[in-house]
């Protein structure tokens, strides 16, 4: 099959393959146990899989469609040794994540039908979403494009105070308000000063979770209205945060962030600190939405765009 495909540099490969070392290990660590002393891929050998496949945070749903090409593949095949079975399962799994029109990026872009780009940047806290704005706010400038931060999260002032140090970091400006105030009011600051200021792209945070009885769906909800004061499709693009080194939770809160709210695009971070870098194929087969970035390392060039074909190709090989 011809899925693999020279895409990223040398250097963004090697970031890449570093960032997966513990998930990839972790795995090849289970399948040489499970394939020990077998010479051909056979009903045990595909119980084993099916089972590591699922320990390893692909997920349920997912790791029965790769099983069923495994086994279209030794039906057809006939005989499929053991040692062939790490290039069949990265070929499988590529097949399957081609199916999805996502995951094909090499870098970061910006839509241009909008000016500004508005992203609306949702998640629990914890998950890394400020450190995913500023390495995101870094990219786009370094692709050439104005940048403007809004700190929406004014919930915790830990947060207005770490998006600054990001602002001061990459050089982008930032509209921000003191703790307690209207995270909507923030917004429409923000809006209101990227347009002024003939923008490319307004990146604003969000509260993970807030200090009163008002429902988060229902704060963001409320931002996203008084944001369509100042851009009338705005936000063009709200893009949700998963940490996925929670393996299984994150596909929880995909869940019930997707049902509460428009999630167009999701960012998977912190897979270099983890085993469980397989949740990125769940998630990338199980939800309509494209996974666009991925979290590889804590430098600021370690935020990647998601390529399905580079990033199983890193894993398996």
């Amino acid at each position: 099959m011809s899925f693999f495909k020279k895409i990223f540099s040398k250097e963004k490969k090697e970031t890449l393959d570093k960032g997966l070392e513990k998930s990839k290990n972790n795995f090849f660590d289970k399948l040489s146990k499970a394939v020990a002393g077998k010479s051909k891929v056979d009903d045990d050998v595909l119980d084993n899989l099916e089972e590591i496949l699922v320990s390893s945070d692909v997920g349920v749903n997912t790791t029965l469609k790769i099983i069923k090409r495994i086994e279209a593949r030794v039906e057809k095949d006939k005989y499929v040794g053991t040692e062939e079975l790490n290039q069949i399962l990265r070929e499988e799994i590529a097949g399957l994540l081609s199916k999805t029109n996502q995951g094909n990026a090499t870098e970061f872009e910006v839509p241009s039908a909008n000016k500004p780009h508005v992203i609306m940047v949702v998640g629990v806290n914890g998950v890394g979403k400020t450190t995913t704005i500023g390495k995101l706010a870094y990219q786009f400038k370094k692709a050439g494009k104005k940048v403007v931060l809004g700190a929406a999260d004014t919930f915790r002032a830990a947060a207005i105070d770490q998006l600054q140090v990001w602002a001061d970091r990459t050089g982008v400006p930032i509209v921000k308000q003191s703790m307690g105030s209207d995270p909507a009011s923030v917004a429409f600051d923000t809006l209101q000063s990227a347009v002024n200021q003939n923008a490319d792209v307004v990146i604003i945070d969000t509260a993970g979770r807030l200090h009163n009885k008002v429902n988060l769906m229902n704060e963001l909800t409320k931002v996203k209205r008084v944001m369509q004061k100042v851009i009338g499709d705005a936000p063009h693009e709200v893009l949700l945060v998963l940490d996925g080194s929670t393996g299984q939770n994150a596909f929880e809160q995909a869940k019930q962030f997707t049902a509460a709210t428009e999630v167009t695009s999701l960012a998977v971070t912190k897979l270099d600190g983890t085993a469980k870098g397989g949740v990125v194929i769940g998630i990338s087969d199980q939800f309509q939405i494209p996974v666009k970035y991925i979290g590889v390392g804590e430098g600021i060039e370690d935020l990647q765009v998601f390529n399905k074909i580079e990033f199983v190709d890193s894993f398996f090989k």
